[in-house]
């Protein structure tokens, strides 16, 4: 797949491209996007012996274009180097503050997320070859979903509502609880990223994807299902109808389909445009009826749930047309509908 004349976009096919949190939902397609369309990629994980099938299945789509590096701690000073050596552009998708969910102190997590960003940019800023750089953010860096309430989003938009959540007197336990602390270190690894640029002025642009719920296939169920978005999806199809209420743990808000999300961090790093710019991964609103109901009519045969009463609208306005404009640009077209994502993710999870 050719993304454009090799005129036409800062980093060229063939350019070596890295992507930190390789081994992740999202970060496993950003790879698989960038292989497509011609570019070698080194991306990063813990370690590389526990990650090996990544080397696997990515040889044979794309023999001899993909090698894995070991980053083991992401936050002491020059965890990147080596792995940014000889790069052109650098993507950050690498999610840190998954790691310490027994520990939902925010002084911790926070902290943790905030450093491992600027380890990355410093990183970076050390390599001459760098000309880009993109970090994966978060919907959640922007606003806290609530239903109902009408938000406007646009590209001066921060959650200070879960910072300050996050961070008020403990016990720091609940779920509520947790996914403040979660999107606080999303926010402010976000806002850090965006001022260690400001001061430091270095040599790469820099960009930011805020993706909203990602659906669609993980490139390994196995490996990746229970760990992504995809995971709350597979509640659906497994509780079947014995689903309850409380078995839903995602709110309204919007989706983006995990290719549409990929092939945008392709479009934030190599295209010369799209310079200082925060991309909202937002495709269109949705809720879990939305999704029991596409189920139900792509898979007649196969028992669900009832729809939830009072599952509530996401009423957020958003500036995603840029996101949209640029998809267009890098794939030819605008944002995977519902359905088409969610046959994906079913497939996947053994619905056929």
């Amino acid at each position: 797949m050719s993304t454009a004349n090799n005129s036409d976009v800062l980093i060229a096919p063939g350019s070596l491209v890295v992507v930190t949190g390789a081994n992740g939902y999202i970060g496993s397609h950003i790879v698989d996007q960038f292989l497509q369309r011609g570019y070698r990629v080194r991306g990063t994980v813990r370690a590389v012996s526990r990650d090996q099938w990544m080397k696997e299945y990515f040889d044979k789509k794309y023999p001899g274009k993909f090698e894995l590096a070991e980053v083991p701690d992401m936050v002491v000073s020059g965890a990147y180097d080596e792995a940014v050596k000889g790069a052109s552009g650098f993507v950050h998708a690498a999610a840190p503050a998954m790691d310490s969910m027994q520990s939902p102190d925010p002084h911790v997590r926070v902290k943790i997320v905030v450093d491992s960003t600027v380890r990355a940019l410093e990183s970076a800023a050390r390599e001459p070859g760098i000309k880009r750089v993109v970090l994966t953010s978060s919907s959640g860096s922007a606003v806290f979903p609530i239903a109902n309430k009408p938000v406007s989003i646009d590209s001066n938009t921060w959650n200070e509502y879960s910072i300050k959540e996050a961070f008020s007197p403990p016990p720091y336990e609940g779920e509520k609880r947790m996914v403040d602390v979660y999107y606080a270190s999303k926010t402010m690894g976000e806002q850090a990223a965006w001022e260690w640029v400001r001061l430091h002025k270095p040599h790469f642009t820099f960009n930011a994807v805020l993706p909203d719920f990602n659906t669609g296939a993980p490139i390994n169920v196995a490996r990746q299902a229970s760990r992504s978005t995809a995971g709350m999806i597979s509640v659906l199809i497994e509780k079947g109808e014995a689903l309850k209420p409380e078995d839903v743990v995602f709110p309204p808000q919007w989706y983006i389909d995990v290719r549409d999300d990929a092939a945008l961090h392709v479009a934030a790093l190599i295209y010369p445009d799209v310079v200082d710019e925060r991309l909202f991964g937002f495709a269109y609103p949705f809720n879990v009826n939305d999704v029991i109901r596409t189920l139900k009519a792509l898979y007649p045969k196969h028992k669900f749930g009832d729809e939830i009463a009072d599952a509530g609208r996401d009423l957020c306005t958003v500036t995603n047309e840029r996101a949209e404009e640029l998809l267009k640009r890098v794939t030819g077209h605008g944002w995977t509908s519902l359905e088409e994502s969610i046959k994906d993710t079913a497939e996947a999870l053994g619905i056929h």
